[in-house]
């Protein structure tokens, strides 16, 4: 005869049977010789890496693609360097321009120092 303790112990003997067996076996990948250390080798698998021709096109656009984009960039700030630089050389060049035109204008009159900035103005143009 079963009572209600012997009903209920049983199910639970065979839960606690299951999980001692699976608990018992070693887990896959724990090394026998005790070099936890290292690590896990892999099954080699030669096509595992390979991509389909169409997969891998596809990335090569994206990659051209980005590219085109981080050229486009490096060549705008480029420019932009460019420019700011130009601008201190114009400013550097203007600068040296008018010191000289006053030095001369200490030395010679007003109307002369005009007539050779003008004469000098014509010149650039005519040579440039």
């Amino acid at each position: 005869m079963t009572t209600v303790e012997d009903t209920q112990s049983q199910p639970v003997a065979m839960e606690f049977a299951k999980a001692t067996t699976v608990s018992t076996s070693a887990p896959a990948g724990i090394r026998v010789n005790g070099k936890n250390w290292h690590a896990q080798k892999k099954a080699f698998r030669p096509t595992a890496g390979l991509t389909s021709f169409q997969k891998r096109m596809e990335m090569e656009q994206v990659k051209k693609a980005t590219k085109a984009k981080e050229q486009e960039m490096k060549d705008e700030k480029e420019q932009e360097r460019n420019s700011r630089i130009q601008a201190i050389k114009d400013r550097r060049k203007a600068k040296e321009e008018k010191e000289r035109y006053d030095k001369m204008a200490e030395k010679m009159h007003k109307k002369i120092v005009e007539r050779r900035k003008r004469r000098e103005k014509r010149n650039k143009l005519l040579n440039s």
